[in-house]
């Protein structure tokens, strides 16, 4: 596979887990009905910042394997396949909706992106799944990790900009959207359930035929 196939699969997967309707999104859209589209895009900056975290220790961590036991690695990449999976497998058999979206306490720009970024950083199932998704993209032959894992912060940065931007400039049909159609959040978490599972399914056989 190649380092562009690579970026598209990561792509693939990443776009999946944004649009799965979430507290992330949530928050934008509270923070845009109540101060407007300035506050939901301080909000999305504010969790693209701690995007850019949670890819800096992921990063991290993965380099502190690579240098001092390597033979884990095929270990982690399995680990992370398999947690996929299951993630892909809960959102498949979940019916996820959005019962309302209360307008949140007005808050300045500089509160807003606090706040947004404090959203991200808490949020523990980020730290799991960062943790299982990157060991699978960043690979020593595509070059130095760090470099690397700067292209996949930026993807990850411009894909939160595209969806939760999006959805802070149309804030109220954003709120119709995940509030009034409940069928469409159910269908948006299961097609991203079998985005999962097909790239963790990839994985596997991808790490499969490189031992043989």
């Amino acid at each position: 596979m190649s380092y562009a196939e690579n970026l598209w699969l990561f792509f693939t997967l990443l776009f999946g887990i944004i649009i799965v309707p979430g507290m992330d999104m949530v928050f934008v859209l509270a923070n845009s009905l109540t101060g407007g589209r300035a506050s939901g895009l301080s909000a999305t900056a504010g969790i693209m910042a701690g995007g850019v975290l949670h890819t800096l220790y992921a990063a991290l961590g993965v380099s502190v394997v690579l240098h001092l036991v390597p033979q884990l690695f095929n270990m982690l990449l399995l680990a992370g396949a398999l947690y996929i999976a299951w993630i892909g497998f809960s959102l498949l058999r979940s019916a996820i909706t959005i019962g309302s979206i209360e307008r949140a306490v007005q808050l300045s720009r500089w509160a807003s992106f606090r706040q947004g970024a404090l959203t991200s950083l808490m949020n523990p199932k980020a730290y799991l799944f960062m943790l299982a998704v990157y060991p699978q993209f960043l690979k020593p032959q595509f070059g130095p990790i760090w470099s690397q894992a700067a292209v996949m912060a930026l993807m990850i940065a411009l894909t939160q900009l595209a969806v939760y931007g999006g959805l802070a400039l149309a804030a109220g049909r954003g709120r119709d959207l995940l509030v009034g159609s409940p069928a469409a959040t159910v269908a948006i978490g299961r097609a991203a359930g079998l985005v999962l599972i097909a790239v963790a399914v990839f994985t596997v056989w991808h790490g499969w035929a490189a031992v043989r």
